[in-house]
């Protein structure tokens, strides 16, 4: 099964917005078995987009369209694949009562004309309710393809291939069963762990695939497996993860199954019924950011102190200034500082602490550019440990956040 992604919107082609929506469908689309031949981005322009939609139909079986779903007259996508399929708008009653209901409970104020507008669908269309927004999607079939059109809005356009496009489309087709098993490393680049399990992967079966994904500081590695019968993939995808695990065990930090380090350290602490606060310098908030990011973080993050000056450091976080003074504010000991009082002022379990130089100065320290010291404490002890990431400013605070997360979470790992 063949998929095609076409994204609508000027704004993807000058770089005024990032194109996360096709990466999310990609995703979810592979879970299920759908591979995707191609992404597209076009402008707002009726001739451009009528191209895509004659291309994409000859490619693929599933095309998925995002944007240009607004109320504004720019938005031409609705009126444009009533064109190609050569169709009439007509208002849909329950899109319209959506709307109504949107506006009475959210906006309170009275629903303008072109938001109503939005209620008009292909006559052909089957609609796909849009619980977050106005614009609704819309699923239409032509020649044994399925056209499938979604508001741009992220989070609007996730719900619906959540709860609409992939029920709909595991109703509508067959699909093969697959299996994925993403292992989480750290400490070993990728060039390195594929030569320690060079062996494992030329002797996995034919329907079993290895993907090495690196970022900073860390390595994914993902197990996916394909085919008919499900309890032979499950039988021998559990054989193969017993057979690596050993291979990668002084590295291996846990599984991914679609969720960030942060996110399994927080289901950890949720477990524990733990707690956690940061303070942070050269990281600028980035740590607690990521926490935050998960749903139900509150149960387990506490907060956050981002001590980015000296001044900060000693009025805020009461470290000591003559500390500062002898071992300047990128040091072992600082850091050790910086962690053990924000554990106390939030009174948690564990703490995070980052200090360093990401660049491209160094300002007034000892250190030279890209070092970067971590601590992490508990309550019954405080350890930090230095770190050279490198000249690039990005690099060096992305690559000092995923380190945090991996020694707090070994140091959780102990309880």
């Amino acid at each position: 099964m063949i998929a095609e992604i076409i994204t609508i919107g000027d704004e993807i082609l000058i770089g005024q917005i990032v194109d996360s929506n096709s990466a999310f469908i990609a995703k979810q689309l592979n879970k299920i078995g759908v591979s995707v031949y191609q992404i597209t981005s076009v402008q707002d322009d009726r001739a451009h987009i009528l191209k895509a939609f004659s291309e994409a139909e000859s490619n693929a079986d599933i095309v998925i369209i995002t944007g240009g779903l607004g109320p504004t007259k720019d938005d031409i996508t609705k009126k444009t694949i009533a064109d190609y399929f050569g169709d009439t708008l007509k208002e849909d009653i329950s899109v319209r009562k959506n709307i109504e209901h949107l506006w009475e409970a959210y906006v309170k104020r009275p629903v303008m004309q072109v938001n109503l507008d939005q209620a008009l669908v292909p006559s052909k269309a089957d609609v796909l309710m849009n619980k977050y927004g106005s614009a609704p999607g819309m699923w239409l079939e032509r020649n044994n393809t399925v056209f499938i059109s979604l508001p741009g809005v992220p989070y609007e356009m996730k719900a619906l291939i959540d709860d609409e496009v992939i029920p709909k489309l595991r109703a509508r087709f067959k699909f093969p069963y697959i299996q994925h098993k993403t292992f989480l490393t750290y400490g070993l680049g990728e060039s390195s762990l594929a030569e320690r399990i060079e062996k494992f992967e030329d002797e996995l079966p034919d329907f079993i695939k290895l993907a090495f994904l690196p970022s900073l500081g860390r390595v994914r590695l993902r197990l996916s497996a394909k085919g008919n019968d499900k309890l032979v993939i499950q039988a021998e995808m559990e054989k193969q993860i017993q057979l690596l695990l050993p291979q990668i065990e002084d590295i291996f930090a846990g599984y991914e199954e679609d969720l960030s380090i942060e996110a399994i350290i927080g289901t950890y602490l949720t477990e524990q019924q733990k707690t956690i606060a940061t303070a942070e310098s050269c990281t600028g908030g980035l740590l607690a950011e990521r926490f935050t990011a998960n749903a139900g973080a509150s149960k387990y993050f506490k907060g956050s102190i981002v001590s980015y000056t000296k001044e900060a450091k000693v009025n805020v976080l009461k470290v000591s200034e003559d500390l500062i003074d002898q071992y300047t504010v990128v040091s072992g000991e600082v850091a050790e500082a910086m962690a053990k009082n924000v554990l106390q002022l939030f009174d948690t379990d564990f703490a995070i602490a980052t200090t360093g130089n990401a660049g491209p100065t160094t300002d007034d320290t000892a250190e030279g550019l890209g070092i970067v010291y971590i601590a992490i404490a508990t309550k019954n002890d405080v350890y930090s440990e230095k770190f050279s990431f490198g000249n690039h400013r990005v690099k060096v605070i992305n690559k000092a956040a995923n380190k945090a997360f991996e020694m707090v979470q070994k140091e959780i790992l102990k309880k």
